[in-house]
C-alpha cells in the first residue's frame, strides 16, 4: 500500500496518464457510485440517480480518454520506428547523403542561386537601407539626447522608475 501512494504521488507529476493514476481514479468512482447507490437506497430521491448518471458518464470519457492518449502515443512510436529503419539502412549502405546535399548540379535551390541574384538585391534594397538610416538613427546622431516628455506634464528632469513613486508621495504628504 505504501508502493501504491509513492507511486500515486509521482504520477501526479508524470505527464499523461499513468497506470497508477488510472487505477485511483477508477477505484474513487467505483468508490462514488457505490455511495450514490447506498444514497438512492436509504432517501429514494431522484437526484442520486442523476449524480449517478453524470458520474458514470464522467468516469466513463476519463477512461476513454485515456484509451484514445494510449494508441495515438501508440501510432507516435510506430511511425518514429518507420522513420528511423529508412535512415538506419541508408547509412548500412554507406551513401547516406548530408541533409543539405544536392541530387543533381541544375537543382533550383535558394542557396544556389543566391550568390547571382546579390547584386540585385543590394541595389533593390538600397533605396529602403538609405531611408531606413535617415529614420532609424541613434539620439545622439540627431543633435543630443531627447527626453520623453512626463505623463503628469510636471517635468522634473529625473529620469527614474522611482520618479512616479516620488509623485504619488509628495500628493499624500500635502
Amino acid at each position: 500500500m505504501g508502493s501504491f501512494m509513492e507511486d500515486l504521488w509521482s504520477s501526479i507529476f508524470t505527464p499523461g496518464p499513468t497506470p497508477t493514476l488510472l487505477i485511483a481514479t477508477n477505484v474513487t468512482f467505483a468508490a462514488l457510485q457505490a455511495l450514490l447507490f447506498a444514497l438512492l437506497v436509504a432517501t429514494y430521491s431522484i437526484h442520486f440517480v442523476v449524480l449517478s448518471v453524470l458520474s458514470g458518464a464522467l468516469w466513463w470519457s476519463i477512461n476513454w480518454f485515456a484509451q484514445e492518449l494510449r494508441r495515438v502515443q501508440a501510432e507516435e512510436v510506430e511511425k518514429k520506428q518507420l522513420s528511423e529503419e529508412p535512415a538506419e539502412s541508408q547509412s548500412l549502405d554507406g551513401n547516406r547523403k548530408t541533409p543539405g546535399a544536392l541530387d543533381s548540379a541544375e537543382s533550383d535551390t535558394e542557396t544556389e542561386s543566391l550568390p547571382e541574384r546579390k547584386g540585385a538585391a543590394v541595389t533593390a534594397a538600397a533605396p529602403r537601407s538609405i531611408a531606413a538610416s535617415a529614420t532609424l538613427q541613434p539620439p545622439e546622431e540627431h543633435g543630443g539626447v531627447r527626453k520623453r516628455l512626463s505623463v503628469s506634464g510636471d517635468s522634473s528632469g529625473y529620469q527614474s522608475t522611482d520618479s512616479e513613486w516620488e509623485k504619488v508621495d509628495d500628493g499624500k504628504a500635502t
